[in-house]
């Protein structure tokens, strides 16, 4: 990244340690657009497109570098030979795009994505969907999550789900002594695509989810699966075994720990920590933290498997379990180290990463994906991309 921009930077991200950021504006859209490529050391990065409206220029780009920092842990603590990053596109207002407009705002975004040269490989986040991959899939081919009718993954919300039971069983063996989740209580904060997966996944296991969601709509899953509904306002205080945040992120803070009545805290949605120093607010009450960035890891890990690797359901499978195994890792390393499982999990993707890079030869030949599934897995750069802005 070039002095200028480091230093504009440096009251926004404490380490803006990216290999790529990218800001332009669409020319069919107008729209903001930001591409923020952490980190190629593992191989091609890989990560969503949010879509969303942001009060200030400055927000999306603090996003976006955010979210491409916690892809890299994500995808390293995966397993996986990618590393990180994000698209973030500023919508003017809450109001999202719609026919035409949406189309051109896709448009755009595939023609940014492509002009990394497979630097970056594009999925759905917040504000998108495996049908909008497909509208970007027409201006470039490293996207994934198509629908399955157009040769991809389709959606990666009940996969994301998948994985955050199997994390939901190394909690509860780290805390009670047993993986069973039979009896429990789980706290589900967010009924959306991946939480309502949560939920059903948790009633058929025989746990006793407890949930809420700003939409009073979203009640009607409650009914459906026999949970126990709460008024967003009470979903902290509520007193579970495990509180499992499955919304947007930003919910721990120094405000809202101490209000939390459970053993743990294991979900899916991304960046739960306001900042940093929040895990030690946890540790310091009791509560242990399941880092999100192994807990929400599933999504990726199918996506990636399918459309890149051509892994059978069998491998993907194992591969979503082995989110377990790397928990109860994290686990053991703040027991026997005296610190977070946030910390431990830093520690343990800034050890592969810096595998990764010392073997550059590691990502540089991967098998390609079957031709119906997608683009070829592209290598790994040549050298690290400078920082672009237009």
């Amino acid at each position: 990244m070039t002095a200028v921009l480091l230093e504009a930077l440096a009251p926004l991200v404490p380490d803006p340690s990216h290999e790529l950021v990218q800001v332009v504006r669409g020319r069919r859209s107008g729209l903001a657009m930001t591409i923020a490529v952490h980190s190629t050391a593992l191989g091609p990065a890989a990560g969503g497109c949010r879509i969303a409206h942001y009060p200030e220029p400055a927000a999306a780009l603090t996003d976006a570098l955010r979210l491409a920092a916690a892809m890299t842990e994500k995808n390293a603590l995966a397993g996986l030979d990618h590393g990180g990053a994000k698209a973030v596109v500023a919508l003017p207002t809450m109001t999202r795009p719609t026919g035409a407009e949406r189309t051109a705002l896709l448009h755009d975004l595939g023609d940014a994505i492509e002009s990394l040269g497979g630097r970056y490989i594009a999925g759905p986040d917040v504000g998108s969907s495996p049908v909008d991959m497909s509208v970007i899939g027409e201006r470039t081919p490293y996207v994934c999550c198509r629908p399955v009718e157009d040769g991809g993954s389709g959606d990666s919300s009940f996969h994301t789900a998948r994985g955050t039971l199997a994390a939901l069983g190394a909690v509860a063996d780290e805390v009670y002594g047993s993986p069973e989740l039979a009896g429990r209580t789980f706290g589900v904060i967010g009924l959306g695509a991946v939480g309502a997966h949560v939920a059903r996944l948790l009633t058929r296991a025989g746990a006793r989810p407890v949930v809420t969601d700003i939409n009073p709509a979203a009640r009607s899953l409650a009914e459906e699966v026999g949970a126990t509904w709460v008024d967003p306002d009470s979903a902290l205080t509520t007193e579970v075994d495990v509180l499992v945040p499955a919304a947007l992120g930003g919910l721990l803070t120094a405000r809202t720990v101490p209000l939390l009545r459970c053993a743990a805290v294991a979900g899916p949605a991304n960046n739960q920590l306001d900042e940093p120093a929040t895990a030690r607010l946890l540790a310091a009450r009791g509560i242990l933290w399941a880092p999100d960035v192994v807990v929400s890891a599933g999504g990726v890990i199918h996506a990636t498997g399918v459309e890149l690797r051509g892994e059978s359901e069998e491998q993907l499978t194992e591969r979503l379990s082995g989110i377990a195994a790397t928990l109860r890792e994290v686990f053991h390393t703040a027991r026997t180290r005296g610190t977070t499982p946030a910390d431990a999990a830093t520690d343990l993707a800034r050890q592969r990463v810096r595998q990764g890079d010392s073997h550059p030869a590691h990502a540089d030949v991967l098998p390609p994906a079957p031709p119906a599934a997608g683009p070829r897995m592209p290598g790994r750069p040549t050298s690290r991309p400078t920082t672009q802005e237009s």
